[in-house]
Order: C-alpha cells, then sequence, then structure tokens
C-alpha cells in the first residue's frame, strides 16, 4: 500500500512542480515536505490541506487506496456523515451529538465535520435567538425569515457538497468547537 508522503510526491511530480515550489505555494518549509515524501512523519491535517489545494486535488485523494478514487469513508460510514450534515435542516445538535458519540471512532475525519456542522447550528441558534427579541422591535420578523431560508439553502447545498465529495462551507460560523 502506498503512503501518503509517496502519493503527494507522485501528484507534485505529475504537476511538474520540485519541492521548492511546492513549499511555496503551501507556505510550508521544504524539509517539511521531504520529510513528508519520505515518510519520516505523517502530516496534520491542515498540513494535507495546504498540500490538497497546492495540488489541486480532494483532501480524501491522500488516504484512498489509489489517487485517482478519492474516498475516506466507507458508504455506509459516509452516509452517517450525510445524515449529520442534513440534521442542520432542523437545527437539532441531538443527531449529529449521538451520531458522533457511537461513531467517532469508526469513522476517520468525522470530528471535523461534527464541529463544522455543530458550529454552524449553534451559530443559527444565537441569531435566531437575538432574531427573537428583536421581533418586538419589527425588525425581527424579517430577520427570523431570511435565517430560515439562509440556514436551509446552506444546509442543502452542503448536504449536496459532501454527498459528491466536494469541500463545504458554513459562513457565519462563531467557532465555538476547535
Amino acid at each position: 500500500m502506498e503512503n501518503i508522503g509517496s502519493k503527494i510526491k507522485e501528484l507534485r511530480l505529475l504537476k511538474g512542480l520540485t519541492q521548492e515550489d511546492l513549499a511555496d505555494k503551501t507556505g510550508l518549509s521544504v524539509r517539511t515536505i521531504q520529510r513528508i515524501e519520505s515518510g519520516e512523519v505523517d502530516p496534520r491535517t491542515y498540513t494535507l490541506n495546504a498540500l490538497a489545494e497546492a495540488l489541486d486535488v480532494a483532501l480524501e485523494t491522500f488516504t484512498s487506496q489509489k489517487i485517482n478514487t478519492p474516498k475516506t469513508f466507507a458508504q455506509d460510514e459516509y452516509n452517517w456523515v450525510i445524515l449529520m450534515h442534513f440534521s442542520g435542516i432542523f437545527i437539532l445538535v441531538l443527531p449529529p451529538i449521538l451520531v458522533w458519540m457511537f461513531k467517532k471512532n469508526e469513522i476517520a475525519e468525522y470530528e471535523q465535520h461534527f464541529k463544522d456542522v455543530m458550529n454552524f447550528q449553534i451559530s443559527i441558534f444565537i441569531y435566531l435567538m437575538i432574531s427573537a427579541i428583536l421581533f418586538f422591535v419589527l425588525i425581527g420578523l424579517p430577520l427570523l425569515i431570511f435565517l430560515g431560508l439562509f440556514s436551509t439553502i446552506v444546509v442543502v447545498l452542503n448536504t449536496i457538497k459532501v454527498m459528491n465529495h466536494e469541500p463545504y462551507n458554513y459562513p457565519w460560523t462563531i467557532e465555538i468547537l476547535k
């Protein structure tokens, strides 16, 4: 089985980049690139994200069996991740927490999905409470309607992106869980 470092090296060479070029694109040191490619160190998630962006590939590319088959989760595990993202449509914090409690050790990278969904749901809940208070000032009703539509659209779009193994983004999120 090919390790992450050799996949990174193979992709770098396919792109015609030197280690120095990749270091410049990622903000990492050349020595760090060398150590990752040689298998001396296992890169952290944020380092893998920077490398994936610089090499123009999905993050899952580094954890898949083959470079051209990006897949981090088994499909049944991935269904839990999709369900967790979609639970945000109801602003329910309990489903992601329950799935996290029972599946956190079984599903790779689940924790980051969990944190992103929870931060968004908690942020929307805070915004809804502020809008409910402002309801008595008459601007609360339009804000409540806007937040409802906004959160629904964001959740649906991000769920679709997760289903297609694409990067997702939750805007206006307060980073409570780090």
